[in-house]
């Protein structure tokens, strides 16, 4: 499992003290963003441009949790749960103080970038993604 650790800070949140709810999703992204660099060596920006792969995403469904705040660091476990024949999943359980917040199921699918054109995984993110598949829930 990967973990992204994301400073919270005080322009992230509300009028309520808390996250701006529209900052989750946000965070959730960057730390799927930082698993391809992690993984891959290429982030979302150097995929679709260098490597002309495009990851759109098709889903997303984030349960919330518990209030995030700017008082502890924001640690994001990233995993892929599923690579289908055009799309992969991906798990985020995001943790401060060692409590869920939120966590949340995303799907992409794969596209030739400059066409815009659903099309599968290259063989080498199917020898990166497989051996990292694990459930969502455990």
């Amino acid at each position: 499992m990967f973990e992204h650790e994301i400073r919270v800070t005080w322009g992230d949140c509300d009028p309520a003290k808390i996250v701006y709810t529209g900052r989750l999703p946000w965070f959730a992204l960057d730390a799927i963003n930082a698993w391809w660099e992690h993984h891959l060596g290429d982030d979302w920006y150097r995929m679709e441009l260098d490597r002309n792969m495009g990851t759109p995403f098709v889903h997303m469904s984030l349960n919330f949790r518990s209030p995030v705040t700017p008082r502890h660091r924001l640690k994001l476990n990233v995993w892929p749960t599923k690579l289908g024949e055009t799309s992969i999943g991906f798990r985020v359980e995001a943790f401060q103080n060692g409590v869920l917040c939120f966590d949340g199921d995303f799907v992409n699918v794969f596209t030739i970038a400059d066409a815009f054109k659903k099309t599968t995984p290259p063989q080498e993110i199917r020898e990166i993604v497989t051996p990292l598949l694990r459930p969502s829930k455990e």
